[in-house]
């Protein structure tokens, strides 16, 4: 067993997720390749750069880490996909949501265009984000810069992460500081829309005890639709020590600055699909319709060895947030005579977030079992001050104090305006002409909708044993326990509520080896969702008396390195979870809405043949919403039953190489009434690559190469995105 673990060595997975910490990014063959070799007489430990890998029966050292524990992928019994810097590089991706569109038993949801928002098998979620193992629940779009991977589970695991993660969790690890070396690199990038980057990348180290890395990014953004715009900096410099020869020593500061414009999307039709006509259309403007976020991270992390058998990690994470993001939206659309009903607000966030965790981390033996035991404790601290005020329109409240009715729309409300669906939209920063063609003033400071003040206290204690009973069978066994105490100051009302929950959530799995290079698992695992939400705004009124959301995961698979760089994995899964979904009248509202999902993953990457490397995946979703009463025989809103991607890679010669993609995404419900339709859509996407030199290339990266018009996502009924036509971006690449 311990010949075929260091021979593939894929010591970037552990029990949930590793965080690999090495001097250039690896992938599963890489890591193969360059893992040490372990005799009869024991385990082999092998200084690489800054990392001390110790495989088989000891333990990985890895400067950041969740922490958990070195267990490698093919042992893991959960489904997982890992997108490298490299992999990232070469597809020229510069968001989440493009590598989601690559990765399955995901997909993207719209996220209101301020956020970054995944579906994982079939739940959503925007606050199900981790960095370096370490919670990063804020509402924002998350840069790509500094990123040495990323790493997304699938499936619900309190017992590693904690609440939430009820489909599953996205983990960004962050590039370190790399000692005996020095180098500069960085990109320059524009696309076709007139989208321009430039990213930076400095190591500065003489020796092996102290390093020092800086990683910056400017991005002037741009796309295809009207009146959008933006910016986002990034700054993050970073420090590695080396304390001795046990102890490995990380901080980093990360500044971010981002600020963007907000599109919602286009509303749908009688017929309840995207009304094609109105894609060029945007319904907002650029003075109202915008998302500010400026940051500053903190993190450190302290590795060390006790002794060849033990490991401790020790992290601290503090991120201060303000967030302002306002915006018109579609609330309604009357096809027949084209208008639209135009809703907004102006939500602003003020959070702090302290995390601090430790984790132990043995290797031993009692008899004839071996035990990989993880302990470990977290503490979070988070204060959060979020108020909503509503758009008031002048000419609603007149017409509602006169009792005016429209006859598609309703009673007129404040809140609310109607104009003609044209481009451009008859509204200039706060006034505009109404359909009707009088004049209106909209003031987003005087209805507000809430205002509350947030102080949460979590603790956490877990436990977790990997045994190896014989050489085929490994099973895993723990659980975890959290209380999470909040306090909501709803200061409108002078009302403050107060909430206690204390959890326990169980982990098990069984691995079976037929064959060294072959593992089939079964697991359970178990999450949990206070019903104060992911943002702990839903606490107020009847919310207060219930109690959490569980969700219950059941998985079984097959991981099968057949080639020394190809591997195939599969999986069967279901997922039942209550989640926050937004009403499909009244987007800013939510619903709790039960649901039942069952699937099938299949997943293939690796080198096909010698210059041609291949990834892809395949995902099959099927479920159901249940009320308390039973079935109600309506689907999931953005489920799509079948999701397909691949992309090839191929070295023509040693300096030129050429990369093709596809992703298919079959036809979903946008709202819970399963009434308004995502249509099916497939995008073909290409790349060409040249190597000037070894130390700089030259790339272009074509998106939606056959023009297709497409919608991939949405948030709700009348909030449909609208797909980039065909584009390209073009990039240089250097690293001296």
């Amino acid at each position: 067993m311990t010949t075929h673990l260091a021979r593939t060595a894929l010591l970037i997975g552990c029990a949930a997720i590793a965080f690999p910490a090495a001097a250039e990014t690896k992938t599963e063959s890489d890591a193969g390749r360059n893992a040490p070799l372990i005799t009869d007489a024991g385990p082999i430990m092998e200084t690489q750069g800054n990392d001390i890998l110790v495989t088989g029966d000891i333990l990985q050292s890895s400067a950041v880490n969740s922490v958990k524990t070195p267990t490698p992928i093919i042992d893991v019994p959960q489904s997982l996909s890992i997108t490298t810097e490299q992999q990232i590089q070469d597809r020229g991706w510069v968001s989440i949501g493009e590598i989601i569109d690559y990765t399955p038993g995901v997909n993207t949801s719209q996220g209101e265009g301020h956020r970054d928002a995944i579906v994982f098998r079939g739940v959503r979620s925007t606050a199900d984000f981790f960095i370096d193992g370490a919670r990063d629940d804020v509402q924002y779009y998350r840069s790509l810069y500094n990123i040495e991977q990323v790493e997304i589970l699938r499936g619900p695991n309190a017992l590693l992460f904690g609440r939430g993660g009820a489909g599953g969790v996205l983990n960004r690890v962050t590039k370190k500081g790399e000692f005996n070396t020095n180098f500069a690199g960085g990109q320059v990038a524009v696309d076709t829309f007139g989208e321009f980057s430039v990213f930076a990348d400095f190591n500065l180290s003489s020796s092996d005890t102290a390093a020092f890395r800086l990683n910056a990014a400017y991005e002037s953004l741009n796309n295809h639709r009207d009146l959008y715009d933006g910016e986002r900096i990034g700054i993050n410099p970073t420090a590695r020590f080396a304390l001795g020869e046990d102890t490995i020593v990380d901080v980093a500061y990360e500044y971010a600055n981002h600020r963007r414009f907000v599109d919602r999307g286009i509303p749908t039709g009688a017929d309840g699909r995207p009304v094609e006509a109105l894609d060029r259309v945007t319904f907002g403007t650029q003075q109202e319709n915008f998302n500010d976020l400026e940051a500053h991270i903190l993190r450190a992390n302290v590795a060390h060895n006790f002794s060849d058998n033990w490991k401790g990690v020790f992290n601290a994470f503090y991120g201060d947030f303000d967030k302002v993001y306002s915006n018109f939206f579609n609330s309604d659309y009357d096809p027949a005579t084209n208008r639209i009903e135009l809703d907004g607000y102006i939500d602003s966030t003020f959070r702090e977030n302290l995390i601090l965790s430790g984790n132990l981390i043995g290797e031993f033996e009692t008899g004839s079992l071996a035990h990989t035991l993880l302990i470990g404790g977290e503490y979070i601290n988070t204060s959060s001050d979020q108020d909503r005020f509503n758009s008031r329109f002048d000419t609603s409240v007149q017409d509602a104090a006169n009792g005016v009715v429209d006859p598609f729309f309703g009673a007129a409300r404040s809140d609310l305006a109607i104009f003609f669906a044209n481009r451009p939209l008859a509204l200039r920063a706060n006034t505009g002409t109404l359909a009707d063609g009088r004049t209106t003033t909209n003031d987003f400071t005087t209805d507000l909708n809430d205002f509350t003040q947030v102080d949460i206290d979590v603790v956490s204690l877990y436990i977790q044993d990997e045994i190896e009973i014989t050489d085929w069978l490994n099973v895993i066994v723990g659980g975890r326990f959290d209380s999470f105490d909040i306090t909501v100051n709803n200061v409108p009302a002078a009302e403050i509520r107060t909430r206690k929950d204390e959890e326990f959530s169980p982990r098990g799995g069984i691995i079976l080896k037929p064959q060294e290079n072959i593992s089939i698992y079964a697991s359970y695992s178990e999450s949990f969702l206070p019903r104060s939400g992911e943002q702990f705004t839903d606490i107020n009124g009847a919310n207060n008396a219930l109690d959490p959301d569980r969700f219950e995961n059941l998985e079984a698979g097959v991981k099968w390195d057949f080639a020394n760089d190809l591997s195939l994995t599969a999986a069967i899964f279901e997922i039942r979870q209550s989640s926050p979904q937004p009403n499909d009248n009244d987007a800013a509202t939510l619903d709790i809405i039960d649901s039942e999902i069952q699937g099938f993953e299949l997943q293939l990457q690796g080198e096909v043949l010698p210059g041609w490397t291949v990834i892809a995946g395949y995902s099959y979703l099927d479920g159901e919403q249940v009320d308390r009463l039973g079935p109600t025989d309506l689907r999931p809103r953005e489920l799509p039953e079948n999701t397909f991607s691949i992309w090839n890679q191929v070295e023509v010669t040693e300096r030129f190489g050429i990369g093709l993609g596809l992703t298919h995404q079959d036809e979903s419900f946008v709202n819970n009434g399963n009434t308004a339709v995502l249509p099916a859509y497939t995008r073909i996407d290409a790349a060409a690559f040249y190597d000037v030199s070894d130390n700089v290339r030259v790339q272009v990266n074509i998106e939606n190469l056959t023009d297709t018009t497409y919608f991939p996502n949405s948030h709700s009924t009348h909030e449909v995105t609208v797909g980039a036509p065909l584009n390209a971006r073009f990039a240089i690449t250097g690293r001296f």
